[in-house]
């Protein structure tokens, strides 16, 4: 498992608060009042920050409650390429897909995840964010000179490995549901 490196510039680690401070207060906004009821305005009002500083950090509302996206996506891409040299791609997938598991059922996610479910707006996201990931994925495995599947192998197997993450965090125990669902990629990737 990776972890985002800490900005190391004064500038860098400035833009890093800031962007995690809107992201904290529209969470806590989100979850107070409900995601309708708040707006962007609202959010930089209560982070103290001007809307087009919200803008700068975040592409629109939904992205505020998904701000560990681009992070989730670099996480699942390196299970690929961080790996070491020899070891099998499934392991490695399911390492970080259980690790992403345990991290959004963590403390506070449960509220979390409610909100996502009520809002079709972060539903749809939330979507359009998983295939993203599993394109993200696929064309890091395609490019594994170690791997020689097909596109439509590398696809699958990424979207099969990006819904198991979504299957798993919705059982009610996640470490069986992996098991289960990780036997069936392991099988569908030995005949790919």
């Amino acid at each position: 498992m990776t972890v985002p490196t800490t900005p190391t510039g004064r500038r860098e680690r400035k833009k890093a608060a800031t962007r995690q401070k809107i992201a904290d207060t529209a969470l806590r906004l989100f979850l107070e009042r409900g995601y309708d009821a708040v707006g962007i305005r609202d959010v930089a009002a209560e982070a103290d920050v001007a809307v087009t500083t919200v803008f700068s950090h975040f592409a629109s509302k939904e992205a505020l409650v998904f701000e560990q996206d681009q992070g989730f996506e670099q996480r699942l891409v390196q299970a690929v390429t961080g790996r070491a040299p020899h070891e099998p791609l499934v392991p490695a997938l399911r390492r970080e897909i259980e690790a992403l598991v345990r991290h959004c059922a963590g403390d506070g996610a449960a509220p979390v995840r409610r909100m996502i479910d009520a809002s079709p707006a972060l539903r749809e996201y939330e979507e359009s964010m998983a295939l993203r990931h599993a394109e993200s994925l696929a064309t890091a495995i395609a490019a594994d000179p170690g791997l020689s599947q097909s596109a439509t192998a590398c696809r699958t197997i990424a979207r099969f490995a990006i819904d198991a993450y979504a299957l798993a965090r919705e059982a009610a125990d996640p470490e069986a549901a992996l098991d289960e669902i990780f036997r069936m990629i392991e099988a569908a990737w030995a005949v790919a």
